[in-house]
């Protein structure tokens, strides 16, 4: 068995900060299975494998090629049924696709008010040049202006996590007692806002704060090795 995951980094390649890719590294250490993780720069994601995907995670396991952090968590459970579920069954798998609808309709916009300069900030020069394109034209505006507007965004980031911070009530994980893949998914998000800014912007005794150190502290405290 041989398993490599390609990753996003920016000019340091021990700081891959994709919340897509996070999924997955939390994913494999849950399933308890050893990985070479291979972080690429975004200009170079479309040359890896062959120009498998234009974008990452991107999982080889031998000859089998995924991507797609979910499809990848499904490969996952399907090929090595005997480590722990990523799931817990068909209605887990249901209850992470609401999950990662949440995320990304509402968790990710968020984010990326908050960190899409500072994103800029850890790419090389043919990569920035690349990210300000993109970005600028999906987001309607410069990165300029988005970190102008930076504080109010982290104002209102509480906000968008209500929904966990509800839950939170009742459990300490999306999974119940011990996380799933849904916490994953909203843990990648999290990260991701760790590593390009370096905080989560939560308050003290945020119940979604205790969450996410909880999260960090898994599989040996893997969240934890990347800064």
């Amino acid at each position: 068995m041989s398993l490599t995951l390609y990753s996003l980094c920016g000019t340091d390649p021990n700081r891959p900060f994709s919340p897509h890719c996070w999924k997955i590294v939390m994913a494999l250490h849950h399933k308890g299975l050893p990985f070479e993780e291979r972080p690429l720069p975004f200009t170079d994601i479309p040359k890896a494998e062959q120009g498998f995907s234009k974008t990452v995670p991107i999982l080889r396991d031998g000859d089998q090629l995924i991507s797609d952090s979910f499809k990848i968590a499904l490969y996952l459970e399907d090929a090595y049924p005997d480590h722990p579920s990523l799931f817990g069954g068909e209605g887990g798998k249901a209850a992470a696709r609401l999950v990662e609808g949440y995320s990304q309709t509402m968790v990710h916009p968020a984010i990326t008010r908050i960190a899409v300069y500072d994103i800029h900030q850890m790419l090389g020069p043919v990569d920035q040049d690349y990210f300000r394109t993109t970005r600028e034209v999906y987001l309607g505006k410069s990165l300029e202006a988005m970190h102008a507007e930076r504080e109010a965004a982290i104002a209102a980031l509480p906000a968008q996590l209500k929904p966990l911070r509800h839950m939170l009530g009742f459990q300490p994980f999306i999974g119940g007692h011990s996380p799933l893949f849904a916490d994953y998914i909203l843990f990648g998000a999290l990260q991701w806002l760790r590593i390009t800014t370096g905080s989560i912007h939560l308050p003290d005794g945020d119940p979604v704060l205790g969450w996410f150190e909880r999260c960090l502290e898994l599989h040996d405290g893997a969240g934890r090795l990347v800064a």
